[in-house]
């Protein structure tokens, strides 16, 4: 099975299916407790984003970050607000 305890259906890049891959090994890293591991997939998360990014919208990282600042100066300044967290039962 390789670095990965789960298995793990490998996506197309430029495709949501790679996002969706990367995002599975990212997870199977947290379950492993495997911080090294953690990482590399959070920056194969980010170019799998990348790919699919460039592919379906023209868009760059670059983009997308300009827009997460956005989102945080938004919640920065009070336009936005967190959502509540839901109660949950024991």
């Amino acid at each position: 099975m390789g670095y990965h305890r789960s298995e793990i259906v490998p996506g197309i890049h430029g495709e949501a299916s790679k996002i969706r891959e990367e995002f599975e090994e990212f997870q199977d890293a947290l379950r492993q407790q495997n911080p090294v591991m953690l990482l590399v997939e959070l920056s194969d998360l980010i170019g799998a984003i990348e790919g699919y990014t460039e592919k379906h919208y023209n868009i760059t990282l670059d983009d997308l970050v300009t827009m997460k600042n956005a989102t945080q100066r938004a919640f920065a300044d009070g336009t936005r607000t967190p959502k509540p967290v839901p109660e949950t039962k024991e």
